[in-house]
Protein backbone atom coordinates (compact mmCIF):
# COMPACT_ATOMS: atom_id res chain seq x y z
CA UNK A 1 0.00 0.00 0.00
CA UNK A 2 1.46 3.03 -0.65
CA UNK A 3 0.76 6.42 1.25
CA UNK A 4 1.02 10.03 0.17
CA UNK A 5 1.34 12.21 3.22
CA UNK A 6 0.89 15.96 3.02
CA UNK A 7 3.47 18.26 5.27
CA UNK A 8 1.16 19.09 8.05
CA UNK A 9 2.01 20.77 11.30
CA UNK A 10 -1.25 18.93 12.88
CA UNK A 11 -2.54 15.52 13.06
CA UNK A 12 -4.33 15.02 10.07
CA UNK A 13 -8.29 15.21 10.48
CA UNK A 14 -9.31 14.12 6.55
CA UNK A 15 -8.22 10.76 4.50
CA UNK A 16 -9.15 9.53 0.90
CA UNK A 17 -8.32 6.06 0.08
CA UNK A 18 -8.07 4.83 -3.15
CA UNK A 19 -9.28 0.80 -4.27
CA UNK A 20 -6.16 0.83 -5.42
CA UNK A 21 -4.75 0.82 -1.55
CA UNK A 22 -2.78 4.79 -2.14
CA UNK A 23 -3.89 6.76 0.96
CA UNK A 24 -3.86 10.62 0.99
CA UNK A 25 -4.18 12.51 3.92
CA UNK A 26 -5.39 16.15 4.66
CA UNK A 27 -7.34 18.12 6.71
CA UNK A 28 -11.00 17.95 6.43
CA UNK A 29 -13.86 20.60 6.66
CA UNK A 30 -17.70 20.57 5.79
CA UNK A 31 -19.04 18.16 6.90
CA UNK A 32 -17.69 14.85 9.23
CA UNK A 33 -18.52 11.21 8.06
CA UNK A 34 -17.47 9.13 5.10
CA UNK A 35 -18.63 8.96 1.78
CA UNK A 36 -17.77 6.56 -0.92
CA UNK A 37 -18.38 7.43 -4.83
CA UNK A 38 -15.89 8.17 -8.06
CA UNK A 39 -13.17 10.58 -7.91
CA UNK A 40 -12.88 13.04 -10.92
CA UNK A 41 -11.19 16.25 -11.41
CA UNK A 42 -12.42 19.80 -12.55
CA UNK A 43 -9.48 22.36 -14.13
CA UNK A 44 -12.33 24.91 -13.72
CA UNK A 45 -10.86 28.64 -12.01
CA UNK A 46 -14.50 29.93 -10.77
CA UNK A 47 -17.88 28.11 -9.97
CA UNK A 48 -17.04 25.75 -7.18
CA UNK A 49 -20.50 26.24 -5.83
CA UNK A 50 -22.00 25.89 -9.41
CA UNK A 51 -19.82 22.36 -9.58
CA UNK A 52 -20.85 21.30 -6.32
CA UNK A 53 -24.63 21.96 -7.18
CA UNK A 54 -24.71 20.23 -10.22
CA UNK A 55 -26.82 17.29 -10.21
CA UNK A 56 -24.42 15.31 -12.91
CA UNK A 57 -21.59 15.21 -10.40
CA UNK A 58 -23.77 12.60 -8.43
CA UNK A 59 -21.64 9.34 -7.66
CA UNK A 60 -18.58 11.68 -7.64
CA UNK A 61 -16.09 13.48 -5.53
CA UNK A 62 -14.40 16.82 -7.16
CA UNK A 63 -10.53 17.38 -7.02
CA UNK A 64 -9.94 21.14 -8.07
CA UNK A 65 -7.04 21.59 -9.80
CA UNK A 66 -7.31 25.83 -9.42
CA UNK A 67 -5.99 26.18 -5.78
CA UNK A 68 -8.00 28.53 -4.85
CA UNK A 69 -11.28 27.56 -3.70
CA UNK A 70 -13.91 29.38 -1.37
CA UNK A 71 -12.07 32.86 -2.24
CA UNK A 72 -15.76 33.79 -3.67
CA UNK A 73 -17.73 32.65 -0.54
CA UNK A 74 -21.33 31.08 -1.87
CA UNK A 75 -24.42 32.89 -2.62
CA UNK A 76 -27.97 30.76 -3.11
CA UNK A 77 -27.84 32.87 -6.81
CA UNK A 78 -25.30 30.15 -7.95
CA UNK A 79 -27.35 26.98 -6.60
CA UNK A 80 -27.41 24.68 -9.75
CA UNK A 81 -29.81 22.88 -7.52
CA UNK A 82 -31.14 23.05 -3.83
CA UNK A 83 -28.22 21.03 -2.43
CA UNK A 84 -25.13 19.81 -3.10
CA UNK A 85 -25.49 16.89 -5.55
CA UNK A 86 -21.34 16.29 -5.58
CA UNK A 87 -20.46 13.26 -3.25
CA UNK A 88 -17.45 15.42 -1.56
CA UNK A 89 -14.24 18.27 -2.77
CA UNK A 90 -10.71 17.73 -2.60
CA UNK A 91 -8.59 21.09 -2.63
CA UNK A 92 -4.89 22.28 -2.62
CA UNK A 93 -5.33 24.21 0.32
CA UNK A 94 -7.79 25.17 3.14
CA UNK A 95 -10.78 27.34 1.77
CA UNK A 96 -10.06 30.48 1.35
CA UNK A 97 -12.17 33.55 2.92
CA UNK A 98 -14.42 34.83 0.89
CA UNK A 99 -13.81 38.66 -0.43
CA UNK A 100 -16.63 38.78 -2.69
CA UNK A 101 -19.67 41.47 -2.93
CA UNK A 102 -22.11 38.65 -3.77
CA UNK A 103 -21.19 36.70 -0.79
CA UNK A 104 -23.57 35.64 2.13
CA UNK A 105 -21.38 32.65 3.49
CA UNK A 106 -18.11 31.10 3.67
CA UNK A 107 -17.68 27.65 1.96
CA UNK A 108 -16.83 25.69 4.68
CA UNK A 109 -20.23 26.00 6.85
CA UNK A 110 -22.16 26.08 4.05
CA UNK A 111 -21.19 22.27 3.17
CA UNK A 112 -21.26 20.88 6.84
CA UNK A 113 -24.91 22.60 6.44
CA UNK A 114 -25.55 20.59 3.86
CA UNK A 115 -23.58 17.02 4.73
CA UNK A 116 -20.91 17.19 2.12
CA UNK A 117 -17.13 16.78 3.12
CA UNK A 118 -14.44 18.82 2.29
CA UNK A 119 -10.62 17.91 2.09
CA UNK A 120 -7.72 19.85 2.01
CA UNK A 121 -3.74 20.23 2.30
CA UNK A 122 -2.95 17.38 0.25
CA UNK A 123 -1.19 17.14 -3.11
CA UNK A 124 -3.64 17.61 -5.75
CA UNK A 125 -0.99 17.62 -8.99
CA UNK A 126 -0.38 14.00 -7.88
CA UNK A 127 -4.03 13.09 -7.21
CA UNK A 128 -4.70 14.22 -10.38
CA UNK A 129 -2.06 12.30 -12.14
CA UNK A 130 -3.49 9.00 -10.62
CA UNK A 131 -6.58 10.10 -11.83
CA UNK A 132 -5.06 10.57 -15.65
CA UNK A 133 -3.59 6.96 -15.31
CA UNK A 134 -5.68 5.08 -14.01
CA UNK A 135 -9.02 6.24 -15.24
CA UNK A 136 -11.43 7.48 -12.94
CA UNK A 137 -10.92 5.63 -10.07
CA UNK A 138 -13.09 4.41 -7.00
CA UNK A 139 -12.36 5.83 -3.30
CA UNK A 140 -13.84 6.43 -0.23
CA UNK A 141 -13.58 9.84 1.67
CA UNK A 142 -13.43 10.66 5.48
CA UNK A 143 -13.29 13.57 7.58
CA UNK A 144 -12.84 12.97 11.23
CA UNK A 145 -11.96 15.52 13.91
CA UNK A 146 -10.09 13.10 16.08
CA UNK A 147 -8.03 12.11 13.11
CA UNK A 148 -8.55 8.38 13.80
CA UNK A 149 -9.37 6.29 10.63
CA UNK A 150 -9.84 2.40 9.80
CA UNK A 151 -7.62 2.61 6.40
CA UNK A 152 -8.35 -0.99 5.77
CA UNK A 153 -11.86 -0.37 6.37
CA UNK A 154 -11.94 2.63 3.80
CA UNK A 155 -9.72 0.47 1.50
CA UNK A 156 -12.39 -2.04 1.15
CA UNK A 157 -15.33 0.36 0.42
CA UNK A 158 -13.63 2.09 -2.15
CA UNK A 159 -13.17 -1.46 -3.89
CA UNK A 160 -16.98 -2.34 -2.91
CA UNK A 161 -18.25 0.71 -4.92
CA UNK A 162 -20.03 -0.67 -8.20
CA UNK A 163 -18.97 2.34 -10.08
CA UNK A 164 -21.13 4.88 -12.53
CA UNK A 165 -21.16 2.18 -14.98
CA UNK A 166 -24.62 0.57 -15.24
CA UNK A 167 -26.26 2.89 -12.14
CA UNK A 168 -29.16 5.07 -13.20
CA UNK A 169 -28.92 8.32 -11.25
CA UNK A 170 -31.11 10.46 -13.30
CA UNK A 171 -34.13 9.02 -10.79
CA UNK A 172 -32.06 10.35 -7.67
CA UNK A 173 -32.06 13.92 -8.88
CA UNK A 174 -34.67 14.32 -10.89
CA UNK A 175 -37.81 16.38 -9.44
CA UNK A 176 -41.06 14.95 -8.26
CA UNK A 177 -43.28 16.38 -10.22
CA UNK A 178 -43.61 19.12 -13.10
CA UNK A 179 -43.19 22.57 -12.74
CA UNK A 180 -43.46 25.86 -14.62
CA UNK A 181 -40.18 28.09 -15.30
CA UNK A 182 -40.14 31.43 -16.10
CA UNK A 183 -37.18 32.97 -14.39
CA UNK A 184 -34.21 34.29 -17.05
CA UNK A 185 -30.25 34.60 -16.78
CA UNK A 186 -28.96 36.95 -14.14
CA UNK A 187 -28.20 40.30 -15.61
CA UNK A 188 -27.07 43.82 -14.00
CA UNK A 189 -28.40 45.61 -12.70
CA UNK A 190 -31.66 43.54 -11.50
CA UNK A 191 -30.13 40.12 -11.33
CA UNK A 192 -32.58 37.47 -11.77
CA UNK A 193 -35.81 38.81 -13.34
CA UNK A 194 -38.90 36.74 -14.83
CA UNK A 195 -40.48 36.24 -18.57
CA UNK A 196 -43.00 39.15 -18.96
CA UNK A 197 -44.62 37.99 -22.05
CA UNK A 198 -45.42 34.63 -23.38
CA UNK A 199 -43.30 32.43 -25.19
CA UNK A 200 -42.52 29.38 -26.87
CA UNK A 201 -44.12 26.15 -25.00
CA UNK A 202 -41.35 23.97 -24.29
CA UNK A 203 -41.28 20.94 -22.09
CA UNK A 204 -37.80 20.61 -20.63
CA UNK A 205 -37.16 16.90 -19.15
CA UNK A 206 -35.45 16.52 -16.22
CA UNK A 207 -32.57 14.04 -15.79
CA UNK A 208 -30.49 16.73 -13.36
CA UNK A 209 -31.12 19.78 -14.78
CA UNK A 210 -28.97 22.43 -14.08
CA UNK A 211 -31.32 26.30 -13.29
CA UNK A 212 -29.24 28.27 -16.02
CA UNK A 213 -30.31 26.05 -18.37
CA UNK A 214 -33.81 26.46 -17.71
CA UNK A 215 -32.85 30.52 -17.52
CA UNK A 216 -31.05 30.38 -20.71
CA UNK A 217 -34.41 28.70 -22.21
CA UNK A 218 -36.50 31.06 -20.79
CA UNK A 219 -34.26 34.15 -21.76
CA UNK A 220 -34.61 32.71 -25.33
CA UNK A 221 -37.60 32.92 -25.71
CA UNK A 222 -39.77 30.02 -24.15
CA UNK A 223 -42.37 28.87 -21.17
CA UNK A 224 -40.63 25.85 -19.63
CA UNK A 225 -43.23 23.01 -17.88
CA UNK A 226 -40.50 20.89 -16.54
CA UNK A 227 -41.28 16.69 -16.51
CA UNK A 228 -39.46 14.22 -14.17
CA UNK A 229 -37.08 12.32 -16.22
CA UNK A 230 -39.52 9.46 -16.12
CA UNK A 231 -41.87 10.93 -18.00
CA UNK A 232 -43.80 9.03 -21.00
CA UNK A 233 -44.13 10.59 -24.21
CA UNK A 234 -48.01 10.32 -23.89
CA UNK A 235 -47.55 12.76 -20.39
CA UNK A 236 -44.85 14.87 -22.92
CA UNK A 237 -47.00 15.34 -25.73
CA UNK A 238 -49.77 16.09 -23.47
CA UNK A 239 -48.60 19.45 -22.70
CA UNK A 240 -48.50 20.11 -26.83
CA UNK A 241 -44.98 21.78 -26.89
CA UNK A 242 -43.48 23.09 -29.32
CA UNK A 243 -40.28 21.69 -28.68
CA UNK A 244 -38.78 19.41 -26.08
CA UNK A 245 -35.52 19.65 -24.19
CA UNK A 246 -33.40 17.11 -23.14
CA UNK A 247 -31.51 17.98 -20.08
CA UNK A 248 -28.20 17.04 -18.37
CA UNK A 249 -27.65 14.61 -15.26
CA UNK A 250 -25.25 11.68 -14.16
CA UNK A 251 -24.72 8.40 -14.61
CA UNK A 252 -24.92 5.82 -17.26
CA UNK A 253 -26.72 6.95 -20.13
CA UNK A 254 -27.84 3.57 -21.08
CA UNK A 255 -29.07 2.13 -18.15
CA UNK A 256 -31.11 6.18 -17.75
CA UNK A 257 -32.46 4.73 -21.21
CA UNK A 258 -34.09 1.98 -20.26
CA UNK A 259 -37.01 4.39 -19.97
CA UNK A 260 -35.97 7.45 -21.36
CA UNK A 261 -34.94 6.09 -25.06
CA UNK A 262 -38.28 4.89 -26.23
CA UNK A 263 -39.95 8.10 -24.68
CA UNK A 264 -37.38 10.11 -27.13
CA UNK A 265 -38.12 7.96 -30.02
CA UNK A 266 -41.95 8.41 -29.69
CA UNK A 267 -41.16 12.03 -29.25
CA UNK A 268 -39.39 11.96 -32.52
CA UNK A 269 -41.71 10.22 -34.30
CA UNK A 270 -44.02 13.58 -33.19
CA UNK A 271 -42.04 15.57 -35.21
CA UNK A 272 -40.82 18.16 -33.08
CA UNK A 273 -37.53 20.24 -32.66
CA UNK A 274 -35.35 18.54 -29.93
CA UNK A 275 -33.02 19.61 -28.13
CA UNK A 276 -30.08 17.87 -25.92
CA UNK A 277 -27.74 18.52 -23.69
CA UNK A 278 -25.10 16.66 -22.07
CA UNK A 279 -26.88 13.67 -21.07
CA UNK A 280 -29.73 15.17 -22.86
CA UNK A 281 -27.59 14.50 -25.83
CA UNK A 282 -26.06 10.87 -25.26
CA UNK A 283 -29.83 10.14 -24.33
CA UNK A 284 -30.67 11.61 -28.20
CA UNK A 285 -27.56 9.62 -29.72
CA UNK A 286 -29.03 6.27 -27.98
CA UNK A 287 -32.90 7.19 -29.35
CA UNK A 288 -30.99 7.29 -32.94
CA UNK A 289 -28.85 4.22 -32.73
CA UNK A 290 -25.43 4.94 -31.36
CA UNK A 291 -23.99 3.64 -28.53
CA UNK A 292 -22.18 5.45 -25.80
CA UNK A 293 -18.61 4.64 -23.71
CA UNK A 294 -17.13 5.07 -20.49
CA UNK A 295 -14.33 7.66 -20.66
CA UNK A 296 -10.98 7.11 -19.25
CA UNK A 297 -11.40 10.22 -16.22
CA UNK A 298 -13.86 12.32 -18.39
CA UNK A 299 -13.91 15.64 -19.57
CA UNK A 300 -14.37 18.47 -16.30
CA UNK A 301 -13.89 22.15 -16.59
CA UNK A 302 -14.41 25.11 -18.09
CA UNK A 303 -11.42 25.08 -20.97
CA UNK A 304 -12.33 22.47 -23.14
CA UNK A 305 -11.79 23.79 -26.94
CA UNK A 306 -14.81 22.47 -29.03
CA UNK A 307 -14.59 22.83 -32.65
CA UNK A 308 -18.19 23.27 -34.85
CA UNK A 309 -17.14 21.10 -38.01
CA UNK A 310 -19.51 22.64 -40.55
CA UNK A 311 -18.25 26.05 -39.68
CA UNK A 312 -14.71 25.91 -38.24
CA UNK A 313 -15.59 28.00 -35.23
CA UNK A 314 -13.96 27.15 -32.07
CA UNK A 315 -15.85 27.20 -28.90
CA UNK A 316 -14.18 27.34 -25.51
CA UNK A 317 -16.84 25.38 -23.43
CA UNK A 318 -17.64 24.32 -19.92
CA UNK A 319 -17.76 20.57 -19.53
CA UNK A 320 -19.20 17.64 -16.99
CA UNK A 321 -19.29 14.46 -18.42
CA UNK A 322 -17.82 10.31 -17.73
CA UNK A 323 -19.17 8.99 -20.60
CA UNK A 324 -19.09 10.03 -24.29
CA UNK A 325 -21.35 9.12 -27.56
CA UNK A 326 -19.25 6.74 -30.03
CA UNK A 327 -19.27 8.99 -33.22
CA UNK A 328 -18.23 5.37 -34.84
CA UNK A 329 -21.89 4.41 -34.21
CA UNK A 330 -23.81 7.03 -35.62
CA UNK A 331 -26.50 5.82 -38.23
CA UNK A 332 -26.29 7.42 -41.59
CA UNK A 333 -28.27 10.33 -41.05
CA UNK A 334 -26.71 11.75 -38.19
CA UNK A 335 -24.20 14.62 -38.48
CA UNK A 336 -21.40 14.59 -35.41
CA UNK A 337 -21.53 18.82 -35.82
CA UNK A 338 -18.86 19.20 -33.07
CA UNK A 339 -15.76 17.69 -32.06
CA UNK A 340 -13.27 17.93 -28.81
CA UNK A 341 -10.43 19.46 -29.73
CA UNK A 342 -8.64 17.93 -26.55
CA UNK A 343 -8.95 14.05 -27.81
CA UNK A 344 -11.13 13.81 -30.99
CA UNK A 345 -14.59 12.55 -28.79
CA UNK A 346 -18.03 13.58 -29.95
CA UNK A 347 -19.42 16.87 -28.97
CA UNK A 348 -22.32 17.34 -31.04
CA UNK A 349 -24.94 15.88 -33.53
CA UNK A 350 -27.86 16.66 -36.10
CA UNK A 351 -30.37 14.89 -37.46
CA UNK A 352 -29.53 15.85 -41.52
CA UNK A 353 -33.64 16.74 -42.81
CA UNK A 354 -34.85 17.61 -39.40
CA UNK A 355 -34.48 20.35 -36.38
CA UNK A 356 -33.25 17.29 -33.79
CA UNK A 357 -29.52 18.47 -32.45
CA UNK A 358 -27.92 18.20 -29.18
CA UNK A 359 -24.29 18.45 -27.61
CA UNK A 360 -22.37 17.09 -25.04
CA UNK A 361 -20.72 20.47 -23.75
CA UNK A 362 -22.07 23.07 -21.31
CA UNK A 363 -23.49 26.32 -23.89
CA UNK A 364 -25.06 27.59 -20.31
CA UNK A 365 -22.02 27.70 -18.21
CA UNK A 366 -20.18 30.19 -20.01
CA UNK A 367 -16.81 30.16 -19.18
CA UNK A 368 -15.60 33.77 -19.62
CA UNK A 369 -16.78 34.53 -22.93
CA UNK A 370 -20.58 33.29 -23.83
CA UNK A 371 -19.54 31.19 -27.05
CA UNK A 372 -22.40 28.56 -27.36
CA UNK A 373 -25.65 30.51 -26.12
CA UNK A 374 -26.35 30.59 -29.68
CA UNK A 375 -27.25 26.60 -29.70
CA UNK A 376 -30.30 28.01 -27.37
CA UNK A 377 -31.23 30.20 -30.04
CA UNK A 378 -30.90 27.84 -32.86
CA UNK A 379 -33.47 26.06 -30.73
CA UNK A 380 -36.01 28.50 -30.64
CA UNK A 381 -35.28 29.31 -34.72
CA UNK A 382 -36.38 25.80 -35.25
CA UNK A 383 -39.32 26.17 -33.16
CA UNK A 384 -40.33 29.17 -35.15
CA UNK A 385 -39.80 27.91 -38.37
CA UNK A 386 -41.73 24.45 -37.77
CA UNK A 387 -44.15 26.80 -36.18
CA UNK A 388 -44.69 28.72 -39.25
Amino acid sequence: MSTAVTSLTEKPTACIALADGTIFYGKGFGATGTTVAELCFNTAMTGYQEIMTDPSYAGQVVTFTFPHIGNTGVTPEDDETANPVAAGMVVKWDPTLSSNWRAVGELGPWLEKRGRIGMGGLDTRRLTRAIRQQGAPHVAMAHHPDGEFDIEDLIAKAREFAGLEGMDLAKEVTCSQSYQWDEMRWAWPDGFTKRATPGHKVVAIDFGAKRNILRCLASAGCDVTVLPATATAEEVLAHNPAGVFLSNGPGDPAATGEYAVPMIKEVLAADLPVFGICLGHQMLALALGAKTVKMNHGHHGANHPVKENETGKVEITSMNHGFAVDAQTLPEGVIETHVSLFDGSNCGIRIADRPVFSVQHHPEASPGPQDSFYLFERFVEAIEAKSA
